[in-house]
């Protein structure tokens, strides 16, 4: 990754984070929950955060963002995001993101829910829950469930959907160019179906207020706010 694309992308994300309403307060602090390589831990960097944890299971994307961090107010752990509480005081967080699509990779619905009444008791009074989530919910038929996702001269590469009563398979197929010809490539994972509507209910429903609730590019977005 060159510099300039990592910064593309921190400007991109600081953007939607002041689209959707996110700003730091004095001494604030925040979590970035499935951080990656920290487009979204640098963003609210930017936004006068004074502290961000950011959390991922995969060593090999904190290890880029602790490369690229040097020594800044960005604090990476190598955890399951499932066990952020943990981490934090009650009452003590100004903000906390899960964005990307990482809510749609948890094991299960209740994974879902933890999270969000974990998040409020992290929270401060005015604090923001921040979610980003593909909303699949509405289910593609026929050859609808074949998504392109690139093309170029070096990779082919085609996802397939697979509809369950709550989560979907998706399986991603991908043609490497090597040495001359193309070496096929292949894996399958779940995301969650997890209905917008029903999320903001239950967001609602453990205490918080519900500021945005709408679409963001490919993804749906919910910033919910504790009183």
């Amino acid at each position: 990754m060159n510099g300039s694309s990592f910064s593309d992308k921190v400007a991109e994300q600081r953007k939607l984070l002041i689209d959707l309403g996110i700003c730091s307060r004095p001494n604030g602090r925040a979590i970035d929950l499935g951080c990656g390589p920290g487009y979204q831990s640098f963003a609210l960097r930017d936004l006068g955060f004074e502290s961000v944890i950011a959390l991922d299971s995969c060593h090999a994307l904190l290890e880029e963002l602790k490369t690229l961090k040097a020594r800044d107010s960005i604090e990476p752990r190598l955890t399951d995001i499932r066990g952020f509480a943990t981490l934090v005081e009650r009452d003590s967080i100004d903000a906390i993101v899960c964005m990307g699509d990482t809510l749609t990779h948890l094991d299960d619905r209740g994974d879902v829910s933890k999270l969000f009444r974990d998040a409020h008791d992290a929270l401060r009074a005015a604090g923001r829950l921040v979610l980003t989530f593909r909303d699949l919910s509405l289910e593609l038929t026929g050859l609808d469930r074949f998504i392109p996702v690139r093309a170029d001269d070096q990779r082919l590469m085609v996802c397939a959907l697979d509809y369950e009563p709550e989560s979907v398979v998706v399986a991603d197929i991908i043609y490497v160019r090597n040495n001359g010809g193309w070496t096929l490539r292949k894996s399958s994972y779940r995301k969650l179906r997890l209905q917008p509507a029903a999320l903001a209910r239950e967001l609602r429903a453990i205490g918080f207020i519900i500021d945005q609730d709408r679409s963001v590019g490919r993804l749906h977005a919910i910033v919910a706010r504790k009183p």
